[in-house]
């Protein structure tokens, strides 16, 4: 959380990959009635309050209690996997084809989603920035996201590549296009 990857990704795009957001995908499927009717039968009106759902509802709700937690995402994630397939499929088909394919999934190890990508890049900075930085961002509940995902070393372990980014974001973009280069999306 607050790594980076927003701007990693608006970089990658610059740098010719086509890019999908899991959270704009979240956040799409959080705008539907089968979702939002979903979550108001098991959290109440008051994650929906005049029929559109509170994100930041949600998130104290569903991200305080682990059971919960466990049932949004049990919901979420074969949805937001069935989206990420039917963009995949519609990227191959391009034509001229991108550079790469690039989809940004912040629980990806968590998830278990990692073994459904060619490689996985973790874009990482310093726990105390990454927090700062969510914190300014006014996320709800920020402990408790960041106590669910692993800390940004353990994703750099589990990473096929790593870019920290600590620099400018000419710095990052030069990275991502050796990276580009290294996985041979030139």
């Amino acid at each position: 959380m607050a790594a980076g990857k927003s701007e990693a990704m608006k970089a990658l795009e610059e740098l010719g990959t086509a890019t999908l957001s899991t959270d704009a995908v979240v956040r799409e499927l959080l705008e539907t009635d089968e979702l939002r009717d979903l979550l108001v039968d098991r959290l109440g009106s008051e994650v929906a309050p005049g029929g559109s759902v509170d994100r930041s509802r949600l998130a104290e709700l569903a991200f305080g209690d682990p059971e919960q937690r466990e049932w949004l995402e049990g919901e979420l994630w074969p949805r937001v996997g069935r989206r990420v397939a039917e963009w995949k499929a519609a990227v191959d088909a391009a034509d001229p084809p991108a550079r790469a394919a690039v989809v940004e999934v912040p629980l990806l190890f968590e998830s278990g989603m990692d073994s459904a990508f060619d490689h996985t890049l973790a874009v990482v900075a310093d726990e105390d920035v990454s927090s700062r930085r969510a914190g300014e961002r006014g996320h709800a509940a920020v402990e408790a996201r960041s106590d669910r995902q692993l800390s940004q070393a353990e994703k750099a372990d589990r990473a096929d590549f790593v870019i920290r980014n600590e620099g400018t974001l000419a710095e990052l973009k030069d990275a991502l296009a050796r990276f580009l280069a290294t996985i041979g999306g030139e």
